[in-house]
């Protein structure tokens, strides 16, 4: 019995080192030119020990996928249970993101949609009823607290917020030689906040904007 759990405690162990490890180099330097040789060689294993959790790149690719919005759905949620003001909690949400996705300089979104669709899609399905909830939150807590304007749709505004992440993370759209991703976060946040702000809430912001540059 106890070797068994210890075989099972090994394999989930390598897994996640796979998976973190997979994570990296997709973050890095994309989907599309990391291979299973890569990773194996990162991890100083064979290709084999690999294929024995994974079947397939792409069945890798998925999982990795997988395991990242997990993670950072988990902040998220962590961040948001602190209750913090409205405006800080979007920034610091903002921040996390940025933090596991390396400000996205391997055009993560993009290459997905690209190569792997389907994962692409389903992806993208969670993303948004998870983002739907937190803004949707995040918008009631900030009317109710005088920061946002009462006369906005949250349903509606929730879903502009999330096309346009969406939008922003169009290479096409917006090429990284001209624009990091950092800089579309900023300015997308500023951008939105300023439409749905109440002067108390402009205030806000603009103490915030000055401390952060």
């Amino acid at each position: 019995m106890v070797f068994k759990v210890s075989y099972l405690t090994f394999v989930q162990i390598m897994r996640e080192k796979i998976l973190v490890k997979s994570a990296d180099l997709f973050l890095s330097l994309g989907f599309k030119s990391v291979t299973m040789d890569d990773i194996a060689n990162s991890l100083g294993c064979s290709k084999k020990t690999i294929y024995q959790h994974f079947d397939n790149k792409t069945k890798l690719v998925e999982a990795t996928t997988l395991h990242m919005f997990d993670i950072i759905s988990h902040g998220i949620d962590c961040i948001c249970e602190l209750e913090k003001n409205p405006i800080e909690e979007i920034y610091d949400i903002k921040q996390h993101i940025m933090d596991h996705l390396k400000d996205e300089k391997s055009s993560p979104q993009y290459q997905l949609q690209k190569y792997y669709p389907k994962i692409y899609d389903n992806l993208k399905k969670k993303q948004f009823n998870m983002m739907q909830d937190c803004v949707i939150r995040n918008l009631n807590r900030g009317i109710k607290l005088g920061i946002y304007r009462n006369s906005i749709h949250p349903e509606f505004i929730s879903r502009i917020y999330f096309s346009s992440m969406l939008a922003i993370k169009d290479k096409d759209l917006f090429p990284l030689k001209i624009f990091s991703m950092n800089m579309l976060m900023e300015h997308f946040l500023e951008y939105h906040l300023r439409g749905i702000c109440t002067p108390k809430g402009l205030e806000q912001l603009n103490q915030i904007l000055k401390s952060t540059y």
